[in-house]
């Protein structure tokens, strides 16, 4: 018998997948760990753009150059008192990417050895060559077969023997002699290399050596900017000041932004006005000397620098033409900018001595010695105006740079004594510390200390009159 099927209103509904269940159970439990990985940083969106975008080492070496040529050497400030990189800070942003490049450390090496020339401190210019010289040390470690970084090293070697003893400097001179050797070795026409051997011969004693490679430089290459310094400096070592003049001059054509280049033509000229016996061409040449400073203080002025150096040296020149009250106002000037450095105390100390403000001379030469309080800073420097600031200053070592200051400090102190205001017992201490050192071997030096003892004692026996 056949039986029809029946046929359901309703069709019935398929029973659920276990596994589509588990998929779709499996897909909602990873996103939702994906949006929480996402909101915890965890895990980056695609597409999102890099927070630092990477520069390479190249880029970095085309700014350096740049602001090299610029006179940009160290960092600045802007109006906003944001810090704007310089020169040294490009190039070893540039060694961090890539720093099995000889040729960068070289490169960081020369910079680093000519910044030293346009910092005042010491000590700072000490640690500046330091540095240089273990630039270029890691140059000649990556390459040592390359005639470029053993010429670099040499010149920062040479460049920090200035700051040694006798025997220290004459080793490191030395050794300076024997890496300019070995790049022309390797590259007997290497003009860089011949410059910075002459400036080492010349700072040996070995003038005419040193004049004989410096025009075989400048026969070889005279675009180079360092080969005419050099030059300059074996002409004013000549005492050829006229010619070294020049020389600066073409220096500065090169590099026009390179300050120090200024500073030097400067002291020539004043060197030249020292020596002439003609007021008139003496009061000239002084006049082109402060125009050279001039020069320097304006483009560290453009360029948002804050070099004391030209100010300093405009000071030095005011003194030496008899100017006192204006050489005050400049060393102050320096003091704005660096209102720890000691070395602008002293300075300001020997201008008050010279100008015969003793009282305010033996306050700024207290700084410079001795060091002073925040404070004590403000009248040493002549009151703080509105662009100083009250700073702690560290007294200077004795040193043949500062044996100046220990003397007249010690010569003020004894001549202002007096019963109400004892000043023997700080000059007598200072007087001890110069008559212990080297530099009482010196005729003036141990003739101002005679004086300083004299003076003491005649107002130690000198009865007080109680009236």
């Amino acid at each position: 018998m056949n039986i029809t099927p029946r046929n359901f209103l309703f069709r019935r509904r398929s029973e659920s997948n276990v596994y589509r269940m588990f998929f779709w159970v499996t897909f909602i439990l990873g996103g939702i760990w994906l949006i929480r990985s996402v909101q915890q940083g965890d895990v980056k969106p695609l597409f999102e753009p890099t927070p630092v975008p990477t520069r390479m080492a190249e880029s970095y070496l085309l700014e350096a150059d740049a602001l090299f040529t610029a006179g940009k050497l160290d960092d600045s400030t802007d109006a906003n008192g944001n810090i704007v990189p310089g020169a040294i800070t490009a190039y070893r942003e540039a060694a961090k990417i890539d720093p099995n490049n000889a040729q960068i450390w070289a490169k960081l090496a020369r910079i680093q050895t000519y910044s030293s020339a346009m910092i005042v401190n010491r000590d700072e210019v000490v640690a500046r060559l330091a540095e240089a010289i273990e630039s270029a040390k890691k140059a000649v470690d990556l390459a040592p077969d390359d005639s470029n970084v053993h010429a670099v090293y040499a010149f920062a070697m040479d460049w920090s023997a200035t700051y040694l003893g006798a025997d220290e400097a004459r080793s490191m001179l030395a050794q300076a002699e024997q890496e300019a050797v070995r790049a022309l070795r390797l590259d007997p026409d290497n003009v860089l290399a011949r410059s910075f051997y002459s400036e080492i011969l010349l700072d040996q004693g070995k003038w005419k050596d040193a004049q004989q490679n410096i025009e075989q430089a400048l026969e070889r290459d005279s675009s180079q900017m360092d080969t005419h310094r050099v030059h300059a400096s074996v002409l004013e070592s000549g005492q050829d000041y006229a010619l070294a003049i020049e020389a600066y001059d073409r220096a500065i054509a090169i590099t026009p932004n390179m300050t120090f280049l200024y500073q030097r033509a400067g002291a020539n000229y004043r060197r030249l006005a020292s020596d002439s016996p003609n007021k008139d061409v003496q009061n000239q040449l002084f006049e082109r000397s402060l125009e050279k400073f001039d020069q320097a203080a304006r483009i560290n002025a453009q360029l948002n620098v804050k070099d004391p150096g030209p100010y300093l040296s405009i000071a030095k020149t005011y003194s030496q033409m008899g100017q006192f009250f204006v050489a005050i106002r400049n060393v102050q000037k320096t003091i704005e900018f660096q209102p720890a450095n000691p070395v602008f105390y002293g300075e300001l100390g020997v201008l008050y001595h010279k100008n015969r403000n003793y009282e305010t001379g033996i306050l700024a030469l207290e700084c410079a010695v001795r060091g002073c309080t925040a404070e004590q800073s403000c009248p040493a420097r002549g009151d703080c105006g509105r662009n100083d600031v009250p700073t702690e200053v560290k007294g200077l070592p004795l040193r043949a740079d500062t044996i100046y200051y220990y003397d007249i400090y010690a010569s003020e102190l004894a001549a202002l004594n007096t019963p109400k205001q004892n000043h023997c017992s700080e000059a007598l201490s200072i007087a001890e510390i110069i008559e212990a050192s080297e530099f009482v071997s010196d005729p003036n030096i141990a003739a101002d200390m005679v004086v300083v003892r004299t003076l003491c004692t005649f107002d130690a026996e000198t009865p007080t009159v109680t009236p």
